[in-house]
């Protein structure tokens, strides 16, 4: 078992904060998160480029190749694959492995199970130290049915993933029925009006993302912090200095 894989603990998740550059996820790290991931719309947003279209793989690999020598253990949002082939998928995961990244997420996004299957094998042939979380939209963009989430997650689970995500799902039963059912471990997205990170580790839960969360909430503090210099009010939160960002960067 990798170290990254020990720590997805039942009664004490990985939560897993989503970083969008080199200071964002130095910044974590530096604050105890023994692990970073990435998140997809903060690259893909940052870059000017859609997200969830294959758009940002350059990005996301350049973004791996400068955090993956960090001091933290580094798991990438690789989207879908950023193809359909799976043998480019697994290709596209050797090179995240080689330079340093130890986890991969890939999302279904409610296409053929078959064909998402078969990318989580060939990650699992390319890159056999990567933990690969296969995660489902079901509940994320689909109709929630938990028929349909145990049959693609049974079908990412037999093909070899180490871990299964399951984003918009919220509800305490259905969390519990899934980990339940489950023999390895659920990853659960982070919501403010879902149950809290006690509450998800009490459910059985052992690992909790948060997504484009910091990213979003990044941009909404420089919204207020414009809106209240230009309204002569002092802006309120906390602020990096410059010294302490250039050092992030160095």
């Amino acid at each position: 078992m990798t170290a990254f894989a020990r720590l997805h603990r039942a009664g004490a998740p990985l939560l897993l904060p989503c970083a969008w550059d080199h200071a964002s996820a130095l910044a974590l790290a530096g604050r105890g998160f023994a692990a970073v991931g990435t998140t997809s719309l903060g690259v893909a947003a940052a870059a000017g480029l859609p997200d969830g279209t294959a758009a940002t793989r350059d990005e996301t690999l350049r973004l791996a190749l400068a955090l993956g020598s960090e001091p933290f253990l580094l798991s990438v949002d690789a989207e879908d694959g950023c193809s359909d082939d799976p043998d480019e998928v697994g290709e596209f995961a050797r090179e995240l492995a080689t330079v340093g990244a130890v986890g991969i997420n890939l999302e279904d996004a409610l296409g053929p199970v078959g064909r998402h299957a078969a990318k989580i094998a060939a990650v699992r042939s390319a890159a056999p130290g990567l933990f690969v979380n296969a995660r489902t939209d079901t509940y994320w963009s689909g109709d929630g049915s938990f028929a349909e989430t145990m049959r693609r997650l049974d079908a990412y689970r037999e093909a070899g993933a180490h871990g299964v995500f399951v984003p918009g799902l919220t509800d305490p039963g259905r969390i519990a029925a899934l980990v339940a059912r489950l023999d390895v471990p659920l990853n659960i997205l982070h919501s403010p009006a879902g149950p809290t990170l006690a509450h998800l580790a009490d459910l059985g839960v052992r690992r909790v993302s948060l997504g484009s969360l910091l990213y979003r909430r990044a941009l909404g503090a420089a919204l207020e912090t414009a809106a209240d210099i230009a309204a002569g009010r002092t802006p309120g939160g906390a602020a990096p200095t410059y010294e302490e960002v250039r050092r992030l960067s160095g």
